[in-house]
């Protein structure tokens, strides 16, 4: 089953929510984005790439990376995780940094709770977003996320069906 994407903005939430399903196993989406060495692989819209300065995967760990242009240009972002249920959930908080994870201030930070759920056709992945502003969601939004997460999703989507 081919599952296309469902990407809602809620100005009034300041919010996005997205969902898509994948054709495979819950564990084995869940690794591609919680160890940094698969996520590496599809976060980056391509031509960019991701590179994972480093990840501690767990309950007030970090993953901090960067997203690499094709002019060799770096931006770089991180995690702050929060909650973490296995094969369920886990949620974090995202920001926008320099490379020793100096939060940049320019920009609102977003919480983030991905959830993984078994369903017949394989994994539906559930992403809510939470913004401290309108003001942040649409910054975001103009710096290109919705055409960019949406780009990595599928680029996934390829990867799991190798």
């Amino acid at each position: 089953m081919e599952s296309n994407i469902v990407f809602n903005k809620d100005f009034e939430a300041n919010s996005v929510y997205v969902m898509k399903i994948y054709d495979a196993e819950v564990s084995e989406v869940w690794d591609y984005f919680t160890k940094s060495e698969l996520l590496d692989q599809w976060w980056a819209p391509k031509p960019w790439k991701c590179e994972t300065k480093n990840q501690d995967f767990k309950e007030g760990g970090v993953w901090l990376y960067s997203m690499v242009g094709p002019e060799g240009e770096r931006h770089y972002a991180q995690v702050k995780y929060g909650e973490i249920m296995e094969h369920r959930s886990f949620d974090g908080v995202d920001s926008f940094c320099d490379e020793n994870g100096n939060i940049n201030e320019n920009f609102g930070q977003s919480k983030w709770l991905i959830g993984f759920t078994g369903v017949e056709e394989g994994t539906k992945v559930t992403v809510n977003i939470h913004y401290q502003s309108t003001e942040a969601l649409k910054q975001q939004l103009e710096m290109g996320f919705e055409e960019g997460f949406k780009m990595g999703l599928n680029q996934l989507k390829e990867i799991l069906k190798k």
